[in-house]
Formats: structure tokens, C-alpha cells, sequence
């Protein structure tokens, strides 16, 4: 709309109320009072009609169907290579993926699940943490192939090493500067490291070329027992203590058959991922 057509509907707005909504200058315009009173509930207004239509939306698909949000690292790297064991845990139920990495309200986007990674603390719902999250030093297979050795931190210097750079408040994922430290390196210089938005782009490039990352062990353990990539000595570094992934749910959901289904087969499957870990 034009602003001429704009002020018109203010205009129309006022003149059917009977009152003085805005206070205008060549400037800009402002609420009054009054007009500040409907602002807030008609936003309330709008946000109740918003939940409903994602309450009805939910009844409108059925009690079959089961939506769940979760991010792209997520789906692709843990996800999806077990999808058919999923399907064969809930055959009645028909799975619908939300992939994104914004956070998804259960109200207002029709989602009954979501995978998260953080601190689990979300009021109205349960969550149930997944994985000890730890990252690790990674290589491809190929590379070792070529005759290369690393016996010990230093045998990195002057290769390339990737991380992913990610923070949140205080907390940041470990780079290869903290990496050094816990491997007892004070005088490592990491101005040559190259640095990636996303954790999927660093095994990427690992499994690309000649590059060394650092990866969430999770997340790759099926890359490791399946020799697409070799981790690299013994230690490891937490991103936070409460910080992983987290399955999260309304908490008037807890008893819904769906629900339980797909909440009592991830968590087997985070344990096994777990036990998988243990023996890399």
C-alpha cells in the first residue's frame, strides 16, 4: 500500500471509532493513548488466532501424522541414515520433517517434536538430552592413505584445520586455539585456520581434500565406523556442560502414543550413538 492509502485506512480506522489513534508530525506518527490500547490487544488478537490455526491445523492432518522440527546438521548427519529404522518403529505413523535452524514455536508452527541443541530449558515443554556432546579432531581416510602421520598435536602444524565458528552469549564452540590448549600447546598460532558457519561444511571439507577439522563426535560417529573418517588421538572437548542436543515436546503431549513412539526409539537410538562413541 502507498502511504496516501495508508493514512486513508487510518483515516477510515478513526472516523468508525470515534477516536484519535495517532498523533501525526512531518516527521512521524505515534500512538495516543487510546490508540496504544488497541495496538496491544489487537496483537494479542492476532497471536490467539495465530495459535488456533495452528491447533487447527493440527487437528485437520490427523492423529497419524507426526511433525517434527530439527536442524539440517541434524537431519543429514544423524537423522536420515536411520530413517527406515524409524519407519519400521512407527509404522502408523506418517513423519513430516520441519528442517531449519530457527527456533519453531508447537503452537504457532504445527509442530509436535523438535530436536534442539541447547540447554533443554524451554517453559511448557519436557526435554530429554540425546548425546554428551564433545568435539574431536578429524581426518578423511584418504589422506592418511597418502603416507601422512600425526602422532602427536604438533604433527598438525602447518596443515589446514577447519572448525565451525559459533557462539551464544558466553558460551563458544571449541576452536582449534582451545583445542591446542587441552592438548597442552601454549604457542600455537591458528591466524592460518580457516573458519566455517556450519559444522557440516567442516567434514565437508575434510572429506574433500587435505583439510583437518574439528567435529561434533556425534554427529560423524557413523562417518568413523564406516572409515570415511578417522578420529585423531584421544581427547576431546566439551562445547558446554548443558548445552546438546535435546528432544523437546509440549508437556500436555507426554502421553500422546505418537509422542512416546518416537521419544522411546530416539532415545535408544542416542544411546547406541553413545555406546558407538565409547568404542571409536
Amino acid at each position: 500500500m502507498t502511504p496516501a492509502a495508508v493514512s486513508f485506512q487510518i483515516k477510515e480506522i478513526e472516523d468508525q471509532l470515534d477516536l484519535k489513534l495517532f498523533t501525526r508530525s512531518s516527521r512521524s506518527i505515534q500512538f495516543t493513548p487510546a490508540g496504544a490500547v488497541l495496538f496491544e490487544a489487537a496483537a494479542e488478537a492476532l497471536d490467539s488466532l495465530q495459535r488456533a490455526v495452528g491447533r487447527a491445523r493440527s487437528v485437520a492432518r490427523g492423529t497419524n501424522q507426526l511433525h517434527l522440527s530439527l536442524s539440517a546438521r541434524f537431519a543429514a548427519n544423524w537423522l536420515l541414515p536411520r530413517l527406515s529404522l524409524l519407519r519400521q518403529a512407527c509404522p502408523a505413523f506418517e513423519l513430516t520433517f520441519d528442517v531449519t535452524d530457527q527456533l519453531r514455536s508447537f503452537d504457532l508452527d504445527d509442530i509436535d517434536l523438535a530436536v534442539r541443541f541447547g540447554a533443554g530449558q524451554t517453559e511448557g515443554a519436557r526435554s530429554h538430552r540425546l548425546f554428551d556432546t564433545r568435539v574431536v579432531a578429524i581426518c578423511s581416510k584418504r589422506l592418511l592413505e597418502t603416507g601422512v602421520r600425526f602422532e602427536q598435536p604438533r604433527d598438525l602444524f602447518g596443515e589446514t584445520l577447519c572448525y565451525m565458528d559459533w557462539k551464544t552469549g558466553d558460551l563458544i564452540w571449541p576452536n582449534w586455539r582451545m583445542w591446542m590448549a587441552e592438548a597442552g600447546i601454549d604457542d600455537f598460532d591458528d591466524s592460518r585456520c580457516i573458519a566455517f558457519s556450519d559444522s557440516g561444511h567442516v567434514v565437508q571439507a575434510v572429506l574433500d581434500g587435505a583439510a583437518i577439522g574439528l567435529a561434533d563426535l556425534p554427529m560423524i560417529a557413523d562417518d568413523i565406523a564406516r572409515g570415511r573418517l578417522v578420529r585423531l588421538f584421544d581427547f576431546s572437548l566439551a562445547v558446554g556442560e548443558d548445552y546438546t542436543y535435546q528432544l523437546v515436546y509440549p508437556e500436555g503431549t507426554r502421553h500422546d502414543p505418537r509422542i512416546v513412539a518416537f521419544r522411546e526409539w530416539i532415545l535408544a537410538e542416542a544411546e547406541r550413538t553413545m555406546l558407538q562413541i565409547s568404542g571409536s
